[in-house]
């Protein structure tokens, strides 16, 4: 065998190390999720997560964010301010230990802190190697101690300052433009985050204040004594509560697990369930939410039995019928929460579920017994549920049928592609023939399939599952992806792994969009979750200057490549020597169908007509309108097309919109419209 050469050995001069945070800072999204707009949050999260930590500790109630100019934040709380004596491992103060080493924190050791948010101890120490500069002042033995950091590595040593009153933290950080592909908070996503912070902690008050443009700015507080009562009283201020009384538990169940559940009913069709272990939403449940389930489902159907609300013979109500139009939070805390994934999304303490089926259990029967009117409305609410229940169980039985999901009987409007690998293969959702038609015509038989869908589908935020099941258009979808719905939903005989919504740019398109992606937020949610819901995102504009054709995607796009195009031909001319004085470019803006040319040298209807070089704008209103090969070559090829994809950020902001803008409530959709007017652009009347 012939000798490797030197470059090619791989021994121990290949091992890369990275010292303190510089791994940090060569991988962000490992620590953050991403170096976006989420990420760039993640950094405030971080630091205020570690001032909640101290508030469920007992240690502090009151904590000040501030967005400052030139992209600095800066957190401050009343805790026991972060130790400062010399740490024995690190040889350097324990703030510094803290702020520069990552798993380094109270959270690992015993007796600090009962319950946290993070179990990593990496938040704080990441927010610093990814900011260019930090500052952190500690209040506590009297003094007030200060140390600086730029880009995760201390500037000095720890100094007192002076003299301090009370106690606590104060960390002012900006991130490094290097690392984000943005600086610039969003005052919403803030607000929201914080609000919700603080009724997941009671008697906390947490005071945000954005003095980027004016340092007067006025600051909102908030303070909740209610915690996750009040919550739901927040949740439902846009819906028609079925019972006034809102159910609150908050109990001690052993010495390690502390279980809240605040619920009521609503009158709606779907469940809206949030769960939180020491502050942190988990989306996909856990332990506590199977036990949440078990424990309603009993109670409601003893107290159904008890007061003969069903009778003897009656089959007892079932989960989904006890969870139709319930509103519900959940919030444990635990010591040790064990989490399923980095991101925290479902709870894996086995603990949990009995801690809270037995708070919630006793809590709510005695809750059913004392406010029997409240009690009688929940009742009324699910044996209505298990009625609906039982008539969509027949009309899906009637469409569902064994064999109609094996592919066997298809939907005939389907053309379906050759590929029976649902990896590759992928399927468009078109509004209406005429665009299906062109779809059809330009696609790659292999693995696109075409579902065409005539007209506006029903909104299924206003319908159960037997209505919805009886809309043909709906029908054909849910045949077409063999998912089946509702309790026999089973994602793996999904046939095609990317579903793609392609509606046209009007008003209607939009409006037909909204609709489809109710149907799949309400009743295929697991879609989304799973990364297989896309929107198509077909050219707006094809421009057309000489022999250069290019298609544009907005209007902004639009008059930059108008003068990019007369500026390519004006260089053209220079390049080649030509002289002279330049013809006028001549704008022809058309529709579908070009519009008829005057002969040159006549006069047409608004005077003479000019002559020079001709830049054509076709607008495009419906897929229709394009030829199938130009659907092809901006719309549905992989290598040339531009596809979003559909993703679930925040839950509660998700239902909240898909709630005003869907819902049955007239108000607060006319509020939304009226708030939001101003930023629509070329609205189709």
């Amino acid at each position: 065998m012939a000798k490797a050469d030197k470059k090619d050995e791989y021994g121990a001069g290949q091992i890369s190390v990275l010292e303190g945070l510089e791994a940090v800072r060569k991988r962000p999204g490992m620590y953050i999720g991403n170096t976006a707009e989420t990420g760039l949050h993640h950094l405030i999260w971080e630091v205020v997560d570690n001032s909640i930590d101290e508030a469920m500790a007992g240690f502090c109630n009151d904590i000040s964010v501030q967005l400052l100019p030139d992209g600095w934040v800066k957190v401050i709380d009343n805790g026991r301010g972060i130790p400062v004596d010399i740490h024995k491992q690190t040889g350097v103060s324990a703030l510094e230990t803290v702020l520069t080493k990552l798993h380094a924190g109270g959270k690992f050791g015993q007796g600090s802190y009962k319950v946290s948010g993070g179990l990593h101890g990496v938040g704080v120490s990441v927010v610093n190697a990814l900011s260019t500069n930090l500052r952190a002042e500690v209040r506590r033995d009297g003094k007030t101690y200060a140390q600086d950091f730029q880009i995760g590595k201390p500037v000095k040593k720890l100094q007192a300052i002076g003299p301090g009153k009370g106690t606590g933290t104060t960390i002012a950080f900006k991130a490094d433009g290097t690392i984000f592909s943005t600086l610039e908070y969003d005052w919403e996503t803030i607000i929201d985050h914080i609000r919700q912070q603080a009724y997941l902690t009671k008697g906390v008050k947490i005071t945000v204040r954005d003095q980027r443009t004016n340092d007067k700015a006025p600051a909102y507080s908030f303070y909740f004594e209610g915690g996750i009562a009040s919550y739901i009283n927040h949740l439902n201020r846009k819906r028609e509560p079925k019972h006034e009384e809102i159910f609150y538990v908050e109990k001690q169940y052993d010495e390690k697990v502390y279980v809240e559940v605040a619920l009521q009913y609503v009158e709606e069709y779907k469940e809206h369930l949030f769960a939180f272990t020491n502050n942190i939403l988990n989306p996909e449940g856990g332990m506590h939410v199977q036990g949440f389930r078990t424990a309603l489902t009993r109670t409601i159907n003893a107290y159904a039995r008890d007061k003969k609300y069903l009778k003897e013979k009656e089959d007892n109500l079932t989960g989904d019928d006890v969870r139709e139009g319930l509103v519900c939070i959940i919030s444990l805390k635990i010591p040790e929460p064990q989490f399923e994934g980095q991101t925290k999304a479902k709870l894996g303490n086995i603990e949990a579920r009995p801690a809270v089926e037995q708070v919630f259990g006793e809590a709510f029967a005695i809750f059913l017994e004392e406010h029997p009117k409240d009690a009688e409305a929940i009742m009324g609410k699910c044996l209505l549920a298990a009625r609906a229940r039982v008539a969509a169980r027949s009309a899906r039985d009637a469409v569902l049928r064994k064999g109609v999901l094996d592919g066997l009987t298809l939907p005939g409007k389907l053309s379906d592609c050759s590929s029976k690998d649902p990896k590759i293969s992928e399927i468009y959702l078109v509004e209406g023939d005429s665009a299906g038609g062109s779809a059809k015509q330009g696609r790659n038989r292999e693995f696109q399939a075409i579902l065409p869908l005539k007209g506006k589908i029903l909104n299924v935020e206003r319908a159960r599952l037997d209505k919805i099941l009886a809309f043909a258009e709906i029908k054909s979808l849910i045949i077409a992806l063999g998912t089946n719905i509702g309790e026999q939903f089973d994602i793996n005989n999904l046939r095609y792994h990317r579903v793609i919504i392609m509606t046209d740019a009007d008003v209607d398109g939009a409006h037909i969009r909204t609709l489809i992606l109710t149907l799949f937020y309400r009743y295929f949610p697991d879609l989304i979750n799973a990364g297989h819901i896309f929107i198509a995102q077909p050219p707006l504009y094809r421009v057309q200057f000489c022999k250069d054709v290019r298609y544009v995607f907005s209007d902004e796009e639009l008059q930059a490549t108008k003068d990019d195009m007369v500026a390519a031909v004006a260089s053209r001319k220079a390049a080649k020597g030509k002289k002279g004085e330049e013809e006028p470019v001549v704008i022809i803006e058309e529709t579908a169908e070009p519009q008829d040319e005057t002969p040159e040298g006549e006069e047409g209807a608004e005077g003479p007509v000019q002559t020079g070089p001709k830049l054509s704008i076709q607008r495009y209103k419906g897929l229709g309108e394009m030829n199938p090969d130009q659907l092809w070559d901006t719309t549905m090829n992989p290598e040339t097309r531009v596809m979003k994809q559909v993703t679930i950020e925040d839950v509660e902001h998700a239902d909240e919109v898909f709630d005003v803008l869907m819902g049955a409530a007239v108000e607060p959709r006319k509020r939304f419209i009226q708030i939001h007017a101003k930023s629509a652009k070329n609205i189709d009347i």
